[in-house]
């Protein structure tokens, strides 16, 4: 049983659109017009899995459930969710007591954890499990006494969440620019972790500088950055040398979205720019334009994606093709709290999440 996609009217954008005959007048194209279309892109398995969560407890325990924060950082999933009944709070004293909250996929600090605790909330814990392994490894250093420098941007839900878990221990370092500025206590005992969604070429960039600084610096067991953020970057990295245009279809606060623009440029896309819809898409940015890279955020979903190409396609980008980098088969069970009431609901449709397995709306 799949849950009915709710319509979410677009934004409106305050201007007549130029037609194709305008464009390409304002523009001469050199050669065909194409699309190169990034793959993978959009939806990894912990948005999917978060985005079930919420779509499931809706089912069985009814609307309202509150949500702490986006659930992921998508306008458009964020606004389908809220027309289903879900109601999207900043702090667990907004969600009145013995309620049903839900964490977001970014994952939350121990201290929110026991605010709702307090509150007498029902909770069920949608964090990405490739956020909970980067909590689980700040837990570790810090018990064994390490300094930990973690790699990320203030402010963002998911840095909030692992300096959590540690706060005495770890210090976060924004980029390259504030290396200079670290200071630890033991320079034996350090250890880096990382955002899941950030630049891979930045962190590495702050890593190289961070040895410099501190030659006995450990890395994490593992990989901290995630599959989905490194592979939609690697598939950008092999477009954008042959593009004039991209185009990258998330949110504002979606961190690893924004990067892909950032990487577009860096890796030689002449023109790169990020929406929410299709129909913020400015029409002017064609002009002169041969060939357009498109891809999508780890937390958008396909259909969004899919809006963009046919726009395209009206303005003479119908020829698509697919820039495969890797294949994506991941997939997550659902939070436990929530396996067990689908358990005895009897309600085996969705007890994953992953790419691939959701339907495109």
């Amino acid at each position: 049983m799949t849950t009915a996609a709710v319509s979410v009217p677009m934004p409106s954008v305050p201007r007549k659109r130029r037609s194709p005959e305008e464009i390409a007048a304002a523009g001469e194209v050199a050669g065909p017009k194409k699309v190169l279309l990034a793959a993978p892109r959009g939806y990894c398995a912990g948005v999917d899995r978060a985005v079930i969560a919420v779509e499931k407890a809706l089912e069985h325990y009814g609307p309202p459930v509150y949500v702490r924060k986006q659930i992921v950082h998508n306008v458009h999933v964020v606004s389908s969710l809220e027309a289903k009944g879900a109601i999207f709070v900043d702090e667990t004293d907004e969600v009145p007591e013995g309620a049903l909250v839900i964490f977001s996929a970014h994952g939350v600090s121990p201290a929110v954890v026991q605010s709702a605790e307090n509150r007498g909330l029902r909770t069920i814990d949608a964090t990405c499990p490739l956020v909970t392994k980067v909590h689980r490894e700040a837990v570790r250093f810090a018990k064994d006494d390490y300094d930990i420098l973690l790699i990320g941007h203030d402010g963002h839900e998911e840095v909030e969440g692992t300096s959590g878990e540690a706060p005495e221990h770890i210090q976060v370092v924004n980029g390259p620019h504030e290396v200079d500025k670290v200071q630890v206590r033991d320079p034996e005992k350090v250890i880096w972790l990382s955002q899941t969604t950030l630049s891979v070429d930045e962190t590495m960039e702050t890593v190289r500088l961070l040895k410099d600084r501190f030659p006995t610096l450990q890395d994490p067991p593992s990989d901290d950055i995630c599959y989905a953020t490194s592979n939609r970057q690697a598939a950008i990295k092999k477009i954008a040398p042959q593009a004039d245009l991209v185009i990258v279809v998330g949110s504002a606060n979606s961190s690893n979205s924004v990067r892909l623009v950032e990487v577009a440029l860096e890796y030689g896309a002449k023109a790169s720019h990020r929406v929410d819809f299709a129909n913020q898409v400015d029409e002017s940015w064609f002009a002169g334009v041969g060939t357009i890279g498109v891809t999508s955020g780890a937390s958008v979903p396909e259909v969004l994606v899919q809006d963009v190409l046919r726009l395209l396609a009206e303005y003479g980008y119908g020829d698509v093709e697919e820039v495969v980098t890797a294949e994506e088969d991941l997939l997550f069970s659902l939070p436990k709290e929530l396996r067990a009431t689908l358990k005895e609901a009897g309600d085996s449709s969705r007890s994953l999440g992953g790419r691939g397995s959701r339907p495109a709306s």
